[in-house]
């Protein structure tokens, strides 16, 4: 039996300023935006060149989803994003006023920090030792 995960989905408040913040800052690429209906869109972003898993960005359609933007996990780290180089991502996340939960350290599996994206949830900077 084989199984992968493909896709997760990440609750935003709107379409276009999840779509600059990952496009633009964390420097996604846009793989799909089509329009479904008056108020939903299929917006699905991936890490540059990445092959694996990609994000569906799902705009909160009620109170319910609204109260999870930002806290999917309830303050714990959400997604680990790896990276071939940390400094340079550092660097553009730094640039573009990203907040980090920290000083990025040294681990036995390699460097890392965490970070917020646009909504509040966390994230993990690696690269692998």
């Amino acid at each position: 039996m084989k199984q992968q995960i493909t896709q997760l989905s990440v609750i935003v408040r709107d379409y276009d300023e999840a779509i600059e913040f990952y496009t633009k800052v964390m420097k996604f690429d846009l793989i799909e935006d089509t329009k479904r209906s008056e108020d939903k869109r299929w917006v699905v972003v991936s890490p540059a060149g990445g092959t694996g898993c990609t994000i569906l960005l799902a705009k909160a359609k009620n109170e319910e989803q609204l109260a999870r933007v930002g806290n999917q996990t309830g303050s714990r780290v959400f997604v680990f994003l790896h990276t071939d180089d940390f400094w340079r991502d550092y660097k553009h996340l730094s640039e573009n006023n990203v907040q980090f939960k920290g000083e990025p350290r040294e681990e036995e599996f390699g460097t890392v920090v965490v970070f917020s994206d646009l909504y509040g949830n966390l994230w993990d900077l690696i690269q692998a030792k």
